[in-house]
């Protein structure tokens, strides 16, 4: 209990200083929290699952790895987004949405191909990694220079650059924390292996995304909130699994396939939303939260 109290706190708090920390770096650069959300923070959140994917790969169980990223992904979109929507919704006015939008539903689909094909080589992995510089390498390009009153203190750079490492070190130790309590906590009750990783494990590791994008949407940084979801989601399959493949190839497995095409579902599901609305307002943020609700009901009923 104690480890699970530790993570929450930690993740809350850190959550608050890692938005405070990027908006200010990015004030100071120039660049805007978007290309920030993107990058430092999308990035930056996506840590633990980059470390569970190659122990889960080093440790022989690349099945653990691949489904940690898919239901990572699917639980930043219809879980995370929907948790801060519903505290205030997440505002979508933004140049680089369509350019964002492409790259996260490109990197959807491009994994159904590989789940298609079967594997994914360390040939594919040096693949998806040139994927990814070449895409940060256009998110910095087309940055916009902030406009808006970001409504947040205007740190000197070493100290924003400090409170954004400290709320990424506070995020990260805080999900870790709080996976390994709550896993013990399960395996106390009995609940099975299978379901300890496909659920605690891929929601475990998505909690600094959750931290941080609730703490952004609480600030009204919708730029930040939205491209900590969009860049965690491209960042899970370029840079993890390509990481990932490098080090050890991933076979695909058959029962996976129905969980990428979830992936995949979701995917378009927010893009369309984003398009079409210009938000995730409130009453959506709750529809993603009952879709995940019933995603993993249906999950449970698998085992």
């Amino acid at each position: 209990m104690f480890l699970v109290a530790f993570g929450l706190a930690a993740l809350l708090f850190g959550g608050d200083l890692l938005v405070r920390g990027a908006v200010a770096v990015a004030r100071h650069f120039n660049v805007s929290p978007l290309v920030i959300g993107l990058t430092l923070v999308g990035f930056g959140t996506s840590a633990p699952e980059l470390v569970t994917s190659l122990s889960a790969a080093l440790s022989g169980v690349p099945a653990i790895a691949l489904g940690n990223v898919v239901g990572s992904n699917i639980a930043n979109i219809l879980l995370i987004l929907g948790v801060a929507a519903v505290i205030r919704p997440v505002a979508a006015h933004m140049p680089a949405l369509p350019r964002e939008a492409g790259w996260v539903a490109g990197s959807a689909l491009l994994l159904v191909g590989l789940a298609v094909y079967g594997q994914i080589t360390s040939l594919t992995g040096a693949v998806l990694l040139a994927l990814l510089g070449f895409y940060l390498w256009g998110a910095f390009r087309s940055s916009d220079t902030p406009d808006q009153d970001l409504s947040i203190p205007a740190d000197r750079l070493p100290i924003a650059a400090l409170i954004l490492l400290a709320g990424l070190a506070l995020t990260i130790g805080g999900a870790i924390a709080l996976v390994d309590g709550a896993t013990g906590i399960a395996r106390a009750y009995g609940v099975p292996e299978a379901v300890i990783g496909l659920t605690l494990v891929a929601v475990g590791t998505s909690l600094p995304e959750l931290a941080t994008t609730v703490m952004a949407a609480r600030r009204g940084q919708s730029d930040v909130a939205l491209g900590n979801i969009l860049g965690s989601g491209i960042f899970n399959i370029l840079g993890i699994l390509g990481t990932t493949a490098l080090v050890v190839p991933l076979p695909i497995a058959t029962d996976l396939g129905r969980d990428i095409w979830i992936m995949l579902a979701a995917t378009l599901l927010l893009i369309a939303m984003l398009f079409l609305t210009s938000r995730i307002s409130r009453s959506t943020g709750a529809g993603f939260l009952l879709l995940y609700a019933g995603y993993m009901a249906w999950l449970s009923q698998t085992f």
